[in-house]
């Protein structure tokens, strides 16, 4: 049951909320907030809050500058590493103009306008996100460093792995903030982590990606490490992924259960999402550093398909019943997941609106020398993907012009930035480690 507004209000009388935290994204997946005192929230549902969008990376320019945020009622949770007494609150935000017009730079709406048209053609999408991550000591004045906390591996046991009780801890808060954990294991590089949760609806799916990975940092950081979501924070360990699973219903059936034909609706939504690999690399990998994982330590190269094949960019996974699904593979979790997740779902809807043919699946290990021979590959660079992405006609057609440009436009500063820096390494410790 959607939560109202006055449930909200009586939650914060009966629960000593004293701090209500609004949080949202800019265009490129960094999240922001403002916080308010509880007794501002019956205004903020009534009326909104303005604030300054052009201080907000790709939102607004400076002489028309005022968005107004709308509080989500059903996106409430307590933050559970903040103080019992004086609790604080936390809700995500829709985005308009101040004339009630929808602002074309809110994420969030684009994709439930793809969740709508899904819905109109009597389909529904359940997601979930499968999100890595490192975590690194500080030093004395808790600066981060670049010494992964451990030289753990892949579903290593203490003493190798020293993450057991951070993720025992994460997974604590994510419990309490409605994120359902699922499993939780050291991975494949030196202090690498992963920490699983249920799927749900692709809107709820992108709100819990934002919740996980500031909820990891946070953690983290109380616990003297820092948290990093930079797609390869280490040249010699695995890059960190950003897994999106997909799961199709029509009428309660699960469509990736059993066979998926070529010529049935599964079959199309994943030739929608081959078909458009390439121009979506460019907001699934959205910076320079993403472009170091492919081709190796289990991220795809190729725009190719098969089952439980993990060289692939696309795979089904062996599942049964409503677990049946495809698992994209490239994304990084440096992404917009709101970005991400929308169109991932909107080429995959193109694909059964056109019926695009599906390829023959590829049942090779790509990741050998010589394998991926007479495949199309992802795009090598982030520029090349900029390219790709800003003349593809499906892009062109899904995005409203403003954000696909202002989008393009930070992405290729962003390119020129790192290209022309004279310390590469630097400037990702600036621009990547440290943000993500």
């Amino acid at each position: 049951m959607k939560q109202t507004a006055q449930d909200i209000l009586n939650f914060v009388e009966d629960n000593d909320v004293k701090f209500v935290r609004l949080a949202f994204c800019d265009i490129f997946g960094n999240q922001k907030n403002i916080s308010l005192f509880a007794s501002e929230l019956p205004r903020a549902f009534a009326q909104g809050v303005c604030f300054d969008g052009s201080s907000i990376a790709g939102f607004m320019n400076t002489e028309e500058s005022d968005l107004v945020l709308w509080p989500d009622p059903d996106t409430v949770s307590i933050l559970p590493w903040r103080p019992t007494e004086g609790r604080v609150m936390r809700m995500y935000c829709d985005i308009t103009l101040p004339d009630g017009k929808p602002f074309e730079g809110n994420c969030r709406s684009y994709l439930k306008s793809v969740v709508a048209r899904a819905k109109a053609l009597g389909l529904s999408c359940d997601v979930g996100c499968e999100c890595e991550f490192y975590l690194f000591e500080t030093d004395e004045r808790g600066n981060p460093t670049k010494l992964p906390m451990d030289r753990g591996g892949y579903f290593d046991i203490s003493p190798l792995d020293k993450g057991e009780n951070i993720r025992r801890e994460i997974c604590f808060a994510m419990d309490d903030m409605g994120l359902k954990p699922q499993h939780s294991h050291h991975e494949s590089g030196h202090g690498q982590n992963e920490v699983d949760f249920m799927y749900s609806t692709a809107l709820k799916a992108a709100d819990n990606l934002n919740t996980f990975k500031s909820t990891v940092k946070a953690i983290a950081d109380r616990n003297g490490l820092f948290a990093s979501f930079m797609p390869r924070p280490l040249p010699s360990q695995a890059g960190s992924g950003l897994h999106v699973n997909v799961s199709l219903f029509r009428d309660g059936k699960n469509l990736f259960e059993g066979d998926v034909a070529p010529d049935s609706e599964a079959g199309y939504f994943i030739a929608g999402i081959l078909a458009h690999a390439r121009a979506l690399t460019a907001f699934c990998n959205p910076v320079p550093n993403s472009y170091t994982r492919f081709g190796s330590c289990e991220a795809p190269q190729y725009v190719s398909w098969s089952r439980q094949n993990r060289s692939q960019l696309v795979r089904l996974p062996s599942a049964q019943g409503e677990f049946c699904r495809l698992e994209m593979r490239s994304p990084d979790p440096a992404c917009n997941p709101y970005l991400a997740i929308g169109l991932i779902l909107a080429a995959g809807l193109d694909g059964i609106e056109q019926k695009l043919p599906l390829p023959a699946p590829i049942n090779r290990n790509l990741f050998l020398s010589g394998a991926g021979d007479g495949l199309e590959s992802l795009p090598a660079t982030l520029r090349e993907a900029i390219i790709l992405a800003d003349a593809s006609p499906f892009i062109q057609k899904e995005l409203p012009l403003a954000l696909a440009s202002k989008y393009f436009s930070y992405q290729t500063k962003l390119c020129l930035d790192y290209e022309t820096a004279p310390d590469p390494s630097a400037w990702e410790r600036e621009h990547c480690f440290l943000v993500l």
